[in-house]
């Protein structure tokens, strides 16, 4: 994988959308779009996008989960099934 292969200048795009775009969903690899020589945009494929967007989502989680672990907002966990079941049980009757 050569990086170099995925930087196109913004009239390649405008010249060769269909081809770009096959390119993109084979490799899944985004492809950085200049603009007089500077990046201005990245074109990805949904899959691929998709991926990103649930590892962040993930990372976020981790993140405020280490924030509230180190903050002390923390909970045994055998309070918080006795809590679920207690929830639980409420609905039911």
């Amino acid at each position: 994988m050569n990086i170099i292969d995925d930087i196109k200048p913004v009239t390649y795009l405008k010249s060769k959308a269909a081809d770009l775009l096959n390119q993109i969903n084979t490799t899944h690899r985004p492809v950085i779009i200049t603009q007089n020589g500077e990046p201005r945009a990245v074109l990805q494929d949904p899959k691929s996008y998709e991926d990103m967007r649930n590892a962040i989502s993930l990372l976020k989680l981790i993140s405020q989960g280490e924030s509230d672990v180190r903050n002390g907002k923390i909970k045994p966990q055998e309070k918080v099934f006795n809590d679920i079941e207690k929830s639980l049980k409420a609905k039911l009757t």
